[in-house]
């Protein structure tokens, strides 16, 4: 069964207000008013540019507020030559990958996907100011152009594929006859049956990684063309066989489902999930050699 996972959404959490006491001031020398402002020009100094992607654009964007934060900030862009970072004001500190966070970086980076080619940045990236944000793209100019060259049109989408182990040995037995000997000595309950079990066990292992690596070698195979590449990342657990990024075409967007589909068809035992497009998250790789863009 082909699964393809919806849209996820958040919602922000309250803001925080300050009770004021009413009435006169009981400060007539003004510190609190000096106090205030000096707390107010530090804030200011501490406002920084986070960074979600990087796009091909020769003019001055904004997107709208959708950006991280407790209440969402105006997304824009801040350009050198051809190329722009898209871009939000935010404090400057160290963001907690929370759930609602890492939502809320994906979310910008799917709302500009929509009308470009996206390189995206890793959750986090903040610099000082917008000249900062200049010098990286001066400085990895050729790379960005690059990558956004290689990756115009294309978009990712990731599939994992689960079974249930227990069905698959079930199956397996009746394919091997060893396994099928050892199963019935083990129940027969004649005399010692460690040694059994212990082979048992062995085969099952090496069975089952047989099995899967033949499932998840076919699967790639039956998607190589409906894809312009493809990414086998490690399973997690036991009963994930396939953890797979494949880039596709936006043309092709429609015949990489409708191909998921038929694969998952010939494999009704097998759980499909996919999600997708997103940007090319696993396709994109661009060291670069930046120092800390503030102190924590």
């Amino acid at each position: 069964m082909a699964e393809r996972e919806p849209s996820r959404s958040t919602s922000n959490p309250p803001r925080a207000e300050v009770d004021r006491p009413a009435g006169g001031s009981r400060d007539p020398d003004g510190v609190s008013e000096r106090l205030e402002e000096r707390a107010e020009g530090h804030a200011e100094e501490r406002q920084g540019k986070y960074v979600y992607c990087i796009i091909h654009s020769e003019e001055d964007l904004a997107f709208g507020r959708a950006g991280i934060g407790v209440e969402p900030a105006e997304i824009h862009t801040v350009k050198y030559r051809d190329i722009a970072a898209v871009t939000s004001d935010t404090p400057l500190e160290v963001y907690d990958p929370t759930r609602e966070n890492v939502l809320a970086h994906e979310r910008v980076n799917e709302l500009v996907m929509q009308r470009f080619t996206v390189i995206p940045m890793s959750f986090g990236t903040v610099f000082r100011t917008e000249d900062d944000i200049v010098e990286l793209l001066r400085s990895a100019y050729d790379a960005f152009k690059d990558v956004l060259i290689k990756m115009q049109g294309k978009l990712e989408f990731g599939l994992k594929v689960l079974w249930e182990p227990d069905l698959i040995i079930q199956d397996i037995e009746k394919d091997d006859e060893n396994l099928r000997l050892l199963r019935q000595e083990i129940g027969s309950q004649r005399g010692s049956t460690y040694f059994a079990r212990m082979q048992y066990g062995r085969l099952v292992d090496s069975l089952l990684q047989e099995r899967s690596e033949e499932l998840a070698t076919a699967i790639m195979v039956g998607l190589a063309d409906v894809s312009v590449a493809s990414r086998a990342n490690k399973p997690i657990g036991e009963k994930m066989i396939l953890n797979a990024a494949f880039l596709v075409a936006r043309e092709r967007e429609e015949a990489f489902d409708q191909k998921v589909k038929e694969v998952a068809a010939r494999h009704e035992h097998l759980n499909f999930k996919y999600t997708g497009p997103w940007p090319p998250y696993n396709f994109v790789n661009i060291r670069l050699k930046l120092e800390r863009a503030f102190d924590g």
